[in-house]
């Protein structure tokens, strides 16, 4: 087929695009009308309040006293260290640095789409990097001060809660639900009572239970660190609920593609791990990113444990009273 046999491409302006998609009915139209009219009004107001009558300079909240101050950037400013680090010791933070730019590094090499040996960085991800970061964060190793988990705070708490819950969920998850419909009534009757269990706490419950009820049943003298019991509980929370997602996943796969598997020779583990969990997995990425997404904001939640995490730095700093002005909530949200 030459050139000139193709069909000629429509080119779509802005106008067409926004008749089909936008005015394409009076409801369409009306909702298209209301938003225009709700952001003509808020995006002035906003900038007005985060630019134009913003502070921009000062060590405490006098001047962001003003009458009619905007947002308080001084706060955010003094309070950086925070908000990123929490109570990490100042002259230890580029251990936490290190740990940032590996992360950093590693996700950007996975996400570039040309990038060679992706399989090697996964691998280095999910084995060797949260040891090494957890060498380098606690310390008491090489020669590095210990730091307390107490001390940590602000981002770096987030960030740990929610990768480790990422990490162990998928996999546990993984194993809950192929146990889940395993034909060993053993097996299967283990995984369903652990995944409905789980999913039947709130999380608030379980870290309350892991923090302050765990205690009581440990042998005299025991003890677990607090981060690491709500890191477990966590873990094992997330778990419950990747299973169900996983296992929407394998029950849309046809059965003929596990007997075909089998007509070939393959074993249960080869079959699973070659032919059906590649496809279910593919088919339930959505959700397990919804699950992932809900983990990271459930990170708020260990604040009932005596954690400060990214929100709870930022509740905490605007509960001082050098910083209590009407504007200093809002502009550490924002």
């Amino acid at each position: 087929m030459s050139a000139t046999d193709l069909p000629p491409r429509i080119h779509e302006t802005a106008i067409h695009w926004a008749r089909s998609n936008l005015f394409s009915s009076f409801g369409n139209t009306v909702l298209t009308l209301v938003a225009i009219a709700v952001l003509a009004v808020a995006i002035p107001a906003f900038i007005d309040w985060a630019f134009i009558r913003a502070v921009w300079r000062g060590t405490d909240s006098a001047p962001c006293l003003a009458r009619d101050a905007g947002a308080c950037w001084p706060f955010i400013t003094v309070r950086m260290g925070q908000i990123v680090y929490g109570f990490y010791d100042v002259a230890q933070r580029w251990r936490v640095d290190i740990v940032y730019a590996l992360g950093a590094a590693g996700l950007v090499w996975l996400t570039l789409p040309r990038t060679p040996r992706k399989w090697i960085v996964s691998i280095l991800m999910l084995t060797v990097f949260p040891l090494v970061s957890y060498a380098l964060l606690t310390g008491g190793w090489f020669g590095l001060p210990l730091v307390e988990t107490s001390r940590w705070g602000g981002l770096l708490l987030t960030l740990v809660v929610s990768v480790t819950g990422i990490v162990f969920s998928l996999p546990l998850g993984i194993l809950l639900a192929l146990g889940r419909r395993s034909s060993l009534p053993v097996i299967r009757w283990l995984s369903i009572v652990f995944i409905e269990v789980w999913r039947g706490v709130p999380m608030i419950t379980v870290l309350f239970m892991a923090s302050n009820m765990l205690p009581l049943f440990l042998p005299g003298g025991a003890d677990v660190d607090k981060l690491l019991r709500a890191l477990i509980a966590i873990s094992l929370f997330s778990a419950a609920y990747m299973a169900e997602t996983v296992r929407g996943g394998l029950q849309s796969i046809h059965r003929g593609q596990e007997e075909a598997a089998r007509a070939l020779g393959l074993g249960y583990w080869p079959t699973t791990g070659l032919v059906v969990l590649p496809q279910a997995l593919k088919l339930v990425i959505p959700a397990i990113v919804s699950n992932f997404i809900s983990l990271f904001k459930d990170t708020s939640l260990v604040g009932i444990i005596g954690f400060f995490d990214l929100l709870g730095i930022i509740q905490a700093g605007n509960t001082d009273p050098a910083w209590a002005t009407p504007n200093t909530a809002f502009t550490g949200y924002i």
